[in-house]
C-alpha cells in the first residue's frame, strides 16, 4: 500500500501526547496524518470525545487508519460500538497501542466514565500491542480487549505504559506493527483502501 492511498488519523489518549511523545513523532512522520484534539486533555467526557473522533473521521476523504493510544483505544471502541455502517466502512484499520484499562481497580478517577469497556468485534482489521508491564491494563487485560475486538495481539516485554515514560519517544520499531496492519488489511474482504 503507498502512504498516499490512506488518511492517518492519531487518537491520543488521557492528557493527550506531548510534543516528545510517539504519537506527536508520527504525526510528523506519517504523509498527511492528522490528529484528533479534544477540548479537555484532563477531564475526559466520553460523549464528547467519541463526538469529536466521528467528526474528525468525517472530514478525512477516503479511507483512515486510526493510530490510538491508551484511552484513544477505548474511545475509539465505544465509537465503533455506535457508529453507523457509513462511517464504520470508512476506516480501513487501526493500531490500539496500550488500552486502558478503565476498569481496573485503582483506575484515576477522570477515566471511570469510560467504563464499561465495550466488548464488540471492531468491524475492520486491527492489532493491539500490549505490555506485560503496563500499569493501565495487565498482560490479561489487553489479551481479553484483542480478544474482543478481534485485534492480533501482541504483547511487548518490559515495554510499560509505550509512552514517553517508558521511553517510547520515536518508536521507530512501532511502524512494524503498523506495517503489520497495513498488510493484514489488505487480505481483509471488502477493504478498499489496500
Amino acid at each position: 500500500m503507498k502512504p498516499t492511498e490512506v488518511n492517518y488519523l492519531i487518537v491520543p489518549g488521557w492528557n493527550g501526547s506531548p510534543e516528545n511523545h510517539w504519537q506527536s513523532h508520527w504525526h510528523r512522520t506519517l504523509p498527511g496524518a492528522q490528529r484528533v484534539e479534544q477540548s479537555d486533555w484532563q477531564w475526559p467526557c466520553l460523549q464528547r470525545w467519541v463526538a469529536q473522533l466521528e467528526q474528525d473521521i468525517r472530514a478525512l476523504p477516503g479511507q483512515v487508519v486510526l493510530i490510538a493510544h491508551s484511552l484513544g483505544c477505548i474511545t475509539l471502541a465505544h465509537w465503533a460500538s455506535q457508529a453507523g455502517k457509513k462511517d464504520l466502512a470508512s476506516v480501513c484499520g487501526a493500531l490500539l497501542v496500550a488500552p486502558a484499562d478503565v476498569e481496573r481497580e485503582g483506575c484515576p478517577l477522570p477515566l471511570v466514565s469510560f467504563a464499561p469497556v465495550p466488548l464488540q468485534q471492531l468491524p475492520f482489521p486491527s492489532v493491539l500491542v500490549g505490555s506485560d508491564s503496563d500499569h493501565a491494563a495487565s498482560r490479561e487485560r489487553a489479551l481479553e480487549f484483542a480478544g474482543a475486538w478481534g485485534s492480533e495481539p501482541i504483547i511487548l516485554q518490559g515495554a510499560g505504559h509505550i509512552n514517553v515514560e517508558s521511553g517510547h519517544r520515536h518508536w521507530e520499531e512501532g511502524f512494524a506493527y503498523l506495517d503489520r496492519l497495513l498488510s493484514r488489511g489488505k487480505e481483509y474482504e471488502g477493504l478498499r483502501c489496500a
